[in-house]
């Protein structure tokens, strides 16, 4: 297997909720006060020995049940109140396979 992530057989979204509220942002009713991302991290935050050389990573993120997928690194603007967010991270390995193990990732919102 050269490729593990939340879109393959047996994967899964992480689910977060993310809430903005600015009291500043009510009063003036402004639209755009809070934006959101959810980067890919640099490196496992957990692998076996040689699962983690020679990888890329890659996310993405949906917003309150939009299902459009949103790259990783780039901001989206979300006004006040609660938003639903699912991430989906991909690893992928540019040579060899993922030595069979349990990996973990840590996606920051």
């Amino acid at each position: 297997i050269g490729i593990l992530g939340a879109k393959q057989a047996g994967g899964s979204s992480a689910n977060a909720a993310v809430v903005a509220s600015s009291l500043l942002c009510s009063i003036l009713n402004l639209l755009d006060c809070y934006s959101v991302s959810a980067p890919a991290p640099a490196a496992f935050s957990s692998a076996p020995s040689g699962g983690g050389t020679n990888v890329t990573f890659a996310s993405v993120y949906r917003l309150d049940g939009s299902g459009v997928d949103n790259n990783g690194g780039v901001p989206q603007r979300v006004v006040n109140g609660t938003h639903a967010m699912q991430i989906d991270l991909t690893a992928t390995k540019s040579s060899g396979i993922f030595p069979a193990c349990n990996y973990q990732g840590i996606v920051t919102v």
